[in-house]
């Protein structure tokens, strides 16, 4: 316990994050970090995600431009709890900042607890602040917890809502005067948004099928239902409601994943129906009105297309999701949505579809809204290739050592895979189709893992190489990747010089580095020999270490049992039992890189 000024004790203060330590000191360059969390539904002074600022935000950001790219990207019921300062030592201006930019996005300050940091680039510490309500000073953080399992803390108490929604509304512009089109377009916008708690809207909500032809469980609630919700309190707990209420809860099974990924991400899904006839008095014969324009008018068709993701707990009444979260989320997007129109009223209109993605080391989804004009990125390149082979492997065999390992998913590429006779020249090539591969499975790139022949083409084309090296069977190495790379992905490189295999195991503690930080599979080059690195397991205290190799000179069939039983993929320690080194003691090897994106 601390002792004040006055004599009395304050508590320590707890800072828990679910976010990868990676996720707030990489790259290791200034920059800033906005820390998300969800004060809501969390506990308190829990960040659970990391969201790199835009480029030019690393000292002194563009706040009100932060703003508005973070709303488009944030989840409801997700809050800035907080950011991070990489390269100062200013962790209160960290969480000023964060102040400011929530200020920003949701017109008026936090009422919840903030967080700042700041990270030396040279160790890598980080040192955290916190502050628990606003004009409540800053006290340094005492005890901080990285998460075990922090997927169990979100989605064990916590869950998605879904809405989709279609819209086409109705423009009509004096075909004599279009000078006030942004105005009635502006109105129409906030008209529809202000609409979507009117009595004759109803709300279908149904629970996620894990299965087809799956029954859930489902229900329907009216705009004039959503008054009388209990609403958020300050602390983000509930008012008083009566038990029969129905709770998020309720529609889920009774076992559901713990995790969100691009395949299990079960939302509850909420339909936006009209019943025009909703609480009439009598009956009526129908009737027709017209209004006749007072000058002559041409319509203008608006077409939308609305989806929205919202968190909340399992135990929050479903009616209050939809009147605190998904309502105000569709209008939020309608913002959105509304100013990437505007500009192009009277000309082609943008075709705006929101997509949803739970980025690499991200535990949460974010949204972003891509104009279709301009050609899907969803993934059109299937692969029968084997991926992550190195699951399966035995145990490397160091003693009390520390496992560093790429972070995400990959394909592996090999001598004689797609017909293509490479066998004895292109394990390179096959170590660089592995990399992209990471890249693609990643999101980071939606191109082809390029063939042989392509590769050489951009060396060509960059003035690596001659015309004549298209077609040929010559070796590449790590620069020659790196080009690539760069070229390609825009991608840069970090290169290592290794005089010989003996020297390796000195590299271990940066290659662990490179892993915890990057993720990234690493190309091991020495003479006419590459390999791909996955990993490093390392006793820092004996030297002892292990690398994880992904052999691409194997030249059978895609048999998983086959590669692991035949050390194809596996842990090779830098001096086995019987003295020998996997690595050749008489070779020069280069060890290449890869830097992850700055992505979020």
């Amino acid at each position: 316990m601390e002792a004040t000024a006055g004599g009395s004790r304050r508590r320590p203060t707890l800072l828990r994050l679910l976010c990868p330590k990676k996720s707030l000191v990489s790259p290791p360059t200034p920059s800033l970090r906005w820390l998300l969390g969800s004060p809501r539904f969390l506990p308190p002074l829990t960040v659970a995600a990391a969201l790199r600022s835009l480029p030019d935000g690393a000292s002194s950001p563009d706040l009100q431009r932060e703003a508005e790219e973070i709303r488009g990207l944030l989840v409801r019921g997700f809050d800035i709890v907080g950011a991070v300062h990489v390269g100062s030592a200013d962790a209160g201006g960290a969480l000023e900042l964060a102040r400011a930019v929530r200020e920003r996005l949701y017109g008026e300050r936090a009422s919840h607890g903030m967080v700042g940091g700041c990270v030396e680039l040279g160790t890598g510490e980080i040192r955290f602040v916190v502050s628990e309500g606003d004009g409540v000073e800053a006290v340094e953080v005492t005890e901080v917890v990285w998460e075990d399992d922090p997927g169990r803390l979100l989605w064990e108490k916590g869950c998605l809502l879904r809405c989709e929604l279609l819209l086409k509304l109705p423009l009509y512009v004096p075909s004599d005067d279009t000078s006030g089109i942004e105005a009635r377009f502006y109105s129409l916008i906030e008209s529809t948004a202000s609409k979507l708690r009117d009595p004759h809207v109803s709300y279908l909500i149904e629970g996620p099928r894990t299965t087809p032809g799956e029954s859930h469980y489902s229900i329907i609630l009216h705009g004039n239902d959503l008054n009388s919700v209990p609403h958020l309190s300050r602390n983000g707990s509930t008012e008083e409601y009566d038990a029969n209420i129905v709770s998020c809860s309720k529609f889920f099974p009774a076992k559901r994943s713990l995790s969100l990924t691009r395949e299990n991400a079960d939302a509850i899904q909420i339909t936006i129906l009209s019943n025009q006839s909703f609480n009439s008095s009598k009956a009526s014969t129908p009737a027709v009105e017209y209004f006749p324009a007072p000058a002559l008018a041409s319509l203008r068709a608006i077409n939308l297309k609305l989806d929205i993701l919202c968190y909340t707990s399992v135990d929050f009444p479903v009616a209050a999701a939809v009147s605190e979260l998904i309502i105000p989320g569709l209008a939020d997007q309608l913002s959105i949505m509304k100013k990437a129109i505007v500009s192009e009223l009277t000309t082609q209109q943008p075709q705006l579809s929101p997509y949803h993605f739970v980025p690499p080391g991200l535990l949460i989804p974010v949204t972003t809204i891509y104009d279709t004009r301009y050609g899907e990125i969803e993934e059109k390149q299937s692969s029968s290739l084997l991926r992550d082979v190195h699951r399966e492997i035995p145990s490397s065999g160091v003693s009390g050592g520390i496992i560093s390992l790429i972070d995400g998913s990959y394909e592996y590429y090999h001598y004689l895979h797609d017909g293509i006779d490479d066998n004895g020249w292109g394990c390179a090539y096959r170590s660089l189709q592995t990399i992209m591969s990471w890249y693609r499975l990643q999101q980071y790139s939606s191109i082809n893992v390029p063939s042989h022949r392509e590769i050489q083409q951009v060396l060509v084309e960059i003035g690596d190489k001659d015309p004549s090296f298209i077609g040929s069977r010559e070796w590449i190495g790590a620069i020659e990747l790196s080009f690539v790379l760069d070229k390609l992905l825009g991608v840069s490189c970090k290169v290592i010089n290794v005089r010989s295999g003996d020297e390796l195991p000195e590299k271990c503690r940066e290659l662990a580095i490179h892993f915890e930080t990057q993720g990234t599979p690493v190309m091991i080059g020495g003479g006419v020999l590459a390999y791909t690195l996955l990993g490093v397991d390392y006793n820092e205290a004996s030297g002892d270490c292990a690398f994880l190799i992904l052999d691409p000179h194997y030249t059978g069939a895609d048999d998983l049992k086959k590669i692991v039983n035949g050390g194809w993929c596996g842990w090779k320690k830098s001096i086995d039992s019987k003295g020998r080194s996997f690595f050749l003691k008489d070779k020069f090897y280069n060890l290449l890189l890869p830097q992850r994106p700055n992505m979020v």
